[in-house]
């Protein structure tokens, strides 16, 4: 028993320094920091770039939005990669008048092999571009986001990732869900880091990446979460991704249960890809930079399933504990919600805060902060799920609503008046 309690006690100093480190860096996403110089002046060349695998119902909107662009329309093009489509996808994008690809390779499925089979032909090509930008075929793009993306190309930022916001927050509890992790982990973790000289990571959609980043090796990832392994690739180099809170694009949420614990799932699936594939490298890359950017990278991948698991072994050692009469009943009631609680309460509050913090009104938002807490003991349960059962099999999303860029701006304005009344 002796030996038990101080693995516990270990894991709890293990745990709690892991959270204070989190909640430290958080704080500087309080500090306001003035804006880059610039570089150069110019106008750079941009490649929009849209993996579409069956988007034929919304493919249009997002290509519309980026017709829109308040840019230069002669210094950028828009491509979709139709990749493995059985539906009019290319049609409708070349009808809407984007640059189609058509991608037909049954064993290699995922946006990351999409996208380093079209950056290689354009690497071949000596295509004409300064940077590319990637987007999910359901966003729809604000229209500042390439001039936005322009000005960190101007300040010497290599690859950025854009503001990933939400177009469909309130239809369910689910997509409210989605909508209050994003907005706090932009606001407590990505803007926080880029704050203080850290590195955010890349969000899946909505990023940019200077072309001759990408020329030697094209796009290098195998496993399911492409953009967070990419990150990864560049903080083990030693390089710190940028973050634009002002290049917004709005992506669109899962509605039903089913389908965001299939999407989740894979997510997760994809982190455990990633710490096998790149734990021993973050490591390694420490002893060899000695940064404290390469340190947070590395906290990052650990603190994802790892963290977890450890929690589960201190949560099991105060049951070996109590059955041992090591402890009394109190005791364990007070260890278990020690770590309940915050799990379950504090999302509440940083979201209600990140909400704050950005000018978010909240009352249309009640609902899903009262569903948070079942939102993220889902997410709990994925994980522990795919610790034993690991399904990587992608499953499409229903696209339940047509939203355009007028009808978010529309929406956004209304929210702000409702504020300003409150």
């Amino acid at each position: 028993m002796e030996y038990l309690y101080i693995l516990r006690e270990a894991l709890v100093w293990i745990v709690t320094i892991f959270w204070l480190y989190q909640l430290c860096i958080s704080v500087c996403s309080l500090i306001k920091l003035k804006d880059k110089p610039l570089k150069v002046k110019k106008d750079h060349k941009f490649m929009a770039i849209i993996p579409a695998h069956n988007e034929e119902a919304v493919v249009g909107n997002l290509i519309e939005s980026l017709k829109n662009q308040n840019y230069n329309k002669e210094l950028y093009d828009i491509y979709v990669i139709a990749d493995n489509c059985t539906d009019r996808t290319a049609q409708v994008a070349r009808d809407a008048g984007a640059i189609v690809y058509e991608r037909f390779d049954p064993e290699k499925k995922t946006k990351g092999f999409a996208l380093d089979w079209f950056i290689k032909q354009k690497i071949q090509e000596n295509a004409d571009y300064d940077a590319l930008c990637v987007f999910d075929a359901d966003n729809i793009v604000d229209k500042n986001f390439i001039k936005n993306m322009n000005k960190k190309l101007c300040q010497g930022e290599d690859v950025v990732q854009g503001y990933r916001d939400i177009k469909n927050p309130t239809d369910s509890w689910i997509t409210s869900g989605y909508a209050l992790f994003y907005w706090t982990m932009h606001r407590f973790y990505h803007l926080a880091r880029y704050n203080v000289g850290l590195s955010p990571l890349l969000n899946g959609t909505g990023f940019m990446v200077r072309f001759d980043v990408l020329k030697p090796d094209g796009w290098q990832t195998k496993t399911l979460t492409e953009d967070i392994e990419f990150s990864l690739q560049r903080i083990i180099k030693g390089k710190k991704l940028g973050w634009a809170t002002d290049a917004i694009v709005y992506d669109e949420q899962p509605v039903g249960f089913k389908q965001s614990w299939s999407q989740r799932s894979r997510w997760t699936v994809g982190h455990m890809q990633c710490i096998k594939e790149y734990t021993k490298s973050l490591a390694k890359a420490i002893k060899d930079k000695k940064t404290m950017m390469n340190v947070d990278g590395f906290l990052y991948i650990v603190g994802s399933i790892p963290m977890f698991v450890l929690t589960i072994i201190l949560l099991l050692t105060n049951f070996l504990m109590y059955t041992g009469s090591a402890i009394t009943q109190a005791d364990l009631m007070i260890n278990i919600l020690r770590y309940l609680v915050p799990t379950f309460l504090f999302p509440i509050v940083t979201s209600m805060f990140a909400m704050w913090l950005d000018k978010r009104p909240i009352k249309p938002m009640i609902k899903g902060l009262l569903c948070y807490p079942l939102f993220m003991g889902s997410w709990l349960l994925i994980n522990f799920k795919c610790l034993f059962k690991r399904n990587t099999k992608w499953e499409k999303i229903n696209h339940v609503r047509n939203i355009k860029i007028n009808e978010i701006t529309k929406i956004e304005e209304e929210l702000k008046t409702e504020k300003e009344l409150i």
